[in-house]
C-alpha cells in the first residue's frame, strides 16, 4: 500500500517482482524508438506510393496522428502503472479477466511476430549481396535464409540474458545509427527534387509490385486511387506498421528509472521523432525518383533494385552509389535492433500474463540479472512458430498491425475507467481532454481494424479462439487463477458485441487487405458509409463499455493482487 502526496488517499499500486530499474530517460525513448525505426521505414514508401500515389503523404500524417492518439493513452496508464508489459495488464485491471485474456493474447501476439518480421526484412535486403538467402520472385526466404532467421533470433535471446542494462546500452548505441542513416538519406535525396513527380502518371493497366496481380493505376496524377487509396495505405501499405512501438516503455515500465516522469516523456516524444522521420521520408522518396521511371505514375514503378530495396534502390537509380552503399548496410542494422528489443518486449509482456496469473507462474521467474529468463527463452522458440505459415513480411505484417491495433483498443477503455471509478488515483502525467480523446482513440483503433481489411480481421478472430483456448487451459491449473464470476463476465459482455459487429462491418465493407483492388467483401456498406458506420458502432461500444467496467472495489483488489507482498518499498516507489 502507498499514500499519494497530492491527494492523502491511500491506493494499493502493482508492483513487479525481481526486475531491476536501470534504463533511464535516453534508454527509455531509444527503446520505443528502435521500435518504431525499423524495416517499415525501408519499405513502407513504396508500398504506400503504390497503393496511394503521391498522395501516400496524407497517409502518413493520417496514421502519425491516429497513433499518437494512442500514445497519449498509453503515456497516461504507463505512468500510473509502470509495470512490466503494460498493455497486457491495463485492461485487465479495469475489466477483469474475461476481457484481460483477450488483451494480454493480442500484446503477446503482436510482440512475438515483430521479431521474425524484422529477420525477413534482413534477408529481403540481404539478397542484394547474398543472392542465395531470398527468392524474390517469390517474394521469401530460402532455406539457407530461414536457417539464418533463425541464428538472427538466437543473438537476440543471447544479448537480452545479459540484462536490461546492458541491452539498453547496445540498444542505444544502434539507435543513434538508427537515427543518423534516414536523416542523412533525408537531406542527401532532398538536393534530387522533382516537382513534376506530385503529379506523375496516366492512367492504364500495369502490374502491381507488392502482389504481382494487374492493377489499374487509377486516373494517374496526385492520388490515382482517390480517397480509398489513401485511406487503404494506412494499414495495407505498412504505415500503421511502420508507427508501432511507442508503447516498448511501457513494456519495459518494470525496469524503467524514475518512471513516472520517464515514461510520458519517452512514449510521446519517440512517437514525435518516428513520425517526422517518416513523413520526410516519403516526401523524398516522392521527389527524388527518376521521372523516367513514372510513365504510368508510382504503382508503375518497374527498376527491380527500387523494388528490392526501396529507398536503397532509389538512391542507386539516381547516382547516389554511396548511400546506396551506406542504406544497405543500414538495412541490416535497423531491423536488428527492432527485433531485439521486441524479443525483448515479447519476453516482458510474458512476464506480465504470469503476473495477471493467465499463464503459469514459471514464466514469471527471473535470474539475479533481473532477466526473466524462462519468459525469454519461451518468446525465442514461439517466434521460431511465426517463420512458418507467414512466409513473407507483408503477410506477418497484416496481421501484427490487426493485433497490435485490437491490444491498443483496450487503453483507452481502461483509461475512461479508471477516471470514473477510481479518480482520485494518482496521476503523473494527465492526459488532457480524457473524455474527447479516449472515445476518439477508440474510434480510430476502430477504424484501423477496418481498414485492415477482412482477410486480416478473420485470422484474428481464429487467433482470438486460440488464444482463449490456451489461456483458459492454463488458468484452470491455476488454483490462484483470477476471478471469473458474474462482475467479471458482465464487465467483459461488450467484447462479442464488438468482435461480431466489426466482423460483420468488414465483411459488407469497402477493404479486403492488400492492394486497392484485391477482391472486395460483398461491399453492401457504400464508401464514406462504411467510416461513420464504424465510427458510429465504436461509440455505442465504448459507452457500453464505459458503464460495465469493474466497480472501484473490484478494481482496488485486482490491482493489490499484483502488489508485492511485504514490498512497501516497491510500492512506494510507483506511487
Amino acid at each position: 500500500m502507498s499514500t499519494s502526496a497530492t491527494t492523502g488517499v491511500t491506493v494499493s499500486k502493482p508492483a513487479d517482482v525481481g526486475l531491476r530499474r536501470e534504463v533511464g530517460l535516453i534508454g527509455a525513448i531509444w527503446a520505443s524508438e528502435s521500435s518504431i525505426i525499423g524495416s517499415g521505414w525501408l519499405f513502407a514508401s513504396l508500398y504506400a506510393t503504390q497503393v496511394a500515389g503521391a498522395a501516400a503523404i496524407y497517409a502518413w500524417l493520417i496514421g502519425g496522428v491516429a497513433v499518437l492518439i494512442l500514445a497519449l493513452v498509453h503515456a497516461e496508464l504507463g505512468a500510473m502503472f509502470p509495470v512490466a508489459g503494460g498493455t497486457a495488464r491495463f485492461p485487465h485491471y479495469t475489466f477483469g479477466g474475461i476481457a484481460g485474456i483477450q488483451f494480454g493474447f493480442f500484446s503477446w501476439l503482436q510482440a512475438v511476430c515483430i521479431a521474425p518480421v524484422e529477420c525477413y526484412a534482413v534477408m529481403h535486403y540481404g539478397h542484394y549481396w547474398w543472392p542465395a538467402i531470398f527468392n524474390p520472385t517469390k517474394g521469401v526466404p530460402t532455406g539457407l535464409g530461414l536457417g539464418l532467421t533463425v541464428i538472427l533470433m538466437a543473438t537476440f535471446t543471447i544479448v537480452n540474458y545479459f540484462g536490461i542494462g546492458w541491452l539498453s546500452k547496445v540498444n542505444s548505441g544502434i539507435m543513434w545509427w538508427k537515427l543518423a542513416i534516414p536523416l542523412i538519406a533525408i537531406i542527401v535525396l532532398l538536393f534530387k527534387w522533382h516537382s513534376g513527380n506530385w503529379s506523375a502518371g496516366v492512367g492504364g493497366t500495369i502490374p502491381h509490385a507488392a502482389t504481382g496481380s494487374p492493377t489499374s493505376n487509377g486516373s494517374g496524377g496526385f492520388a490515382p486511387f482517390g480517397a480509398k487509396g489513401v485511406l487503404n495505405a494506412v494499414v495495407g501499405a505498412g504505415i500503421v506498421f511502420s508507427y508501432l512501438g511507442f508503447e516498448q516503455a511501457d513494456q519495459l515500465a518494470g525496469e524503467i528509472k524514475n518512471p513516472q516522469r520517464t515514461l510520458p516523456r519517452a512514449i510521446i516524444g519517440a512517437m514525435l521523432i518516428g513520425t517526422v522521420i517518416y513523413i520526410m521520408v516519403q516526401v523524398v522518396f516522392i521527389a527524388a525518383m527518376d521521372p523516367a521511371q513514372l510513365t504510368h505514375g508510382f504503382p508503375g514503378i518497374s527498376n527491380t533494385n527500387v523494388l528490392s530495396g526501396p529507398i536503397a534502390g532509389l538512391a542507386g537509380l539516381i547516382g547516389l552509389s554511396f548511400l546506396a552503399g551506406l542504406l544497405r548496410v543500414d538495412a541490416f542494422v535497423s531491423p536488428y535492433g527492432t527485433g531485439l528489443i521486441y524479443l525483448t518486449s515479447t519476453s516482458r509482456v510474458t512476464y506480465g500474463l504470469a503476473r495477471n496469473r493467465y499463464v503459469p507462474q514459471v514464466f514469471a521467474r527471473t535470474d539475479s540479472r533481473g532477466v526473466p529468463w524462462v519468459s525469454l527463452i519461451s518468446s525465442f522458440l514461439l517466434g521460431l512458430v511465426f517463420l512458418l505459415p507467414f512466409p513473407t513480411w507483408q503477410s506477418i505484417v497484416a496481421l501484427t498491425t490487426g493485433a497490435s491495433v485490437l491490444m491498443y483498443m483496450g487503453a483507452p477503455l481502461a483509461l475512461t475507467a479508471l477516471r470514473r471509478r477510481m479518480p482520485d488515483l494518482p496521476r503523473p502525467y494527465r492526459m488532457p481532454g480524457a473524455l474527447i480523446i479516449s472515445p476518439l482513440a477508440f474510434i480510430i483503433a476502430s477504424l484501423l481494424i477496418y481498414w485492415s481489411g477482412f482477410e486480416a480481421l478473420w485470422k484474428l478472430g481464429i487467433c482470438i479462439v486460440i488464444g482463449y483456448t490456451i489461456i483458459g487451459v492454463s488458468m484452470a491449473f491455476d488454483a490462484e487463477r483470477p476471478r471469473l464470476g458474474r462482475k467479471e463476465w458482465l464487465a467483459a459482455s461488450w467484447l462479442p458485441v464488438y468482435i461480431i459487429g466489426m466482423g460483420l462491418i468488414s465483411w459488407n465493407g469497402q477493404f479486403a487487405g492488400g492492394a486497392v483492388l484485391n477482391p472486395l467483401p460483398t461491399g453492401r456498406i457504400p464508401f464514406w458509409v462504411d467510416i461513420p458506420t464504424v465510427a458510429g458502432f465504436a461509440v455505442i461500444i465504448f459507452i457500453w463499455a464505459y458503464f460495465a467496467a469493474l466497480p472501484r472495489d473490484e478494481i482496488q483488489a485486482i490491482i493489490g493482487e499484483q502488489a508485492s507482498p511485504g514490498d512497501d518499498a516497491a510500492a512506494a516507489a510507483v506511487a
